[in-house]
């Protein structure tokens, strides 16, 4: 049966972490409050888990969740081949608003979908959710609303969407505070040898300059990449792409994105105050911002 918990009473929140960790152990999803967004969550190491909530949000497996952890030493755990300046951003931002796209350690047992081989991290800066996931390691987490809507800023709006799907509701008052609007994290690709942005939120270009100079913007690609502008097409571009090239990387959390151009191979790294937009079109606008 479907319960909400008031967690500004010491007593409901108690009971409500207590009932959302046993939900969690018996493969159902919860919904609770995060730094950015209400956000429904699975364990993320039980693909039937993972499968309710993504058919909960109307979602496909195309659109992977990103995962929440409790702590930063719990990267190395569930990430491998995390670069210094990714970690440098982590160190930076988190607990916040900053989900690093890494390489997925190979020898866990999950399925979070079509993930290619990544995986989404990010630690919550909120008290409600740093508890939860203290109970129940990390969590597979989307934002708390059916896909393509706005996405849940209290418990009661999560539940108009969700309805009886979510087994526990923590209520903890607006996220973020009211009259504010929802605010996604930032999503950073870390899979590659430049790090790049590939969803704009909460934690600026310019914060993540201040600590990784060489961040690539949404949509830049360092001058050195871009195509002549007389370029006449070649046949090669019909070809398929030589079998020992990178294959392109899913940004879990990001419905509909338009990719990032990759880094050419052999190209040289370029201070970013000298890249610029790339020609490509601009990604599509995030209609479901994810925790």
């Amino acid at each position: 049966m479907t319960t909400t918990y008031n967690c500004t009473s010491d007593d409901e929140r108690a009971k409500g972490l207590e009932h959302a960790q046993r939900a969690i152990s018996e493969k159902k999803c919860v919904v609770f409050p995060t730094d950015t967004v209400y956000g429904i969550a699975a364990d993320a190491f039980s693909p039937q888990a993972v499968t309710m909530l993504l058919v909960s949000k109307g979602r496909s497996r195309t659109m992977p969740p990103p995962v929440l952890i409790p702590r930063i030493n719990a990267l190395d755990g569930l990430a491998t081949e995390v670069s210094a300046d990714a970690r440098k951003l982590a160190e930076a931002f988190w607990p916040g608003g900053l989900t690093l796209i890494l390489h997925a350690q190979p020898s866990l047992d999950w399925d979070l979908g079509e993930t290619k081989g990544t995986v989404a991290l990010r630690m919550p800066d909120d008290e409600i959710a740093q508890e939860l996931l203290t109970l129940t390691g990390p969590l597979a987490v989307s934002s708390a609303n059916r896909t393509g809507h706005a996405p849940g800023q209290t418990a009661a709006a999560a539940r108009e969407q969700l309805a009886d799907s979510v087994e526990v509701y923590l209520e903890g008052g607006f996220r973020p505070l009211e009259g504010e609007a929802a605010v996604p994290s930032t999503i950073v690709d870390a899979t590659g040898p430049r790090l790049r942005v590939v969803r704009n939120g909460a934690v600026t270009l310019e914060q993540l300059r201040e600590h990784v100079p060489g961040v690539l913007g949404l949509g830049e690609i360092p001058m050195a990449e871009e195509e002549p502008a007389e370029a006449t097409p070649s046949k090669a571009a019909d070809e398929p792409a030589p079998a020992n090239e990178s294959p392109a990387v899913v940004a879990p959390a990001v419905e509909s994105p338009e990719p990032v151009q990759p880094a050419a191979a052999g190209s040289s790294a370029v201070d970013p105050s000298t890249a610029k937009p790339s020609s490509a079109a601009a990604p599509a606008p995030v209609r479901d911002p994810e925790p």
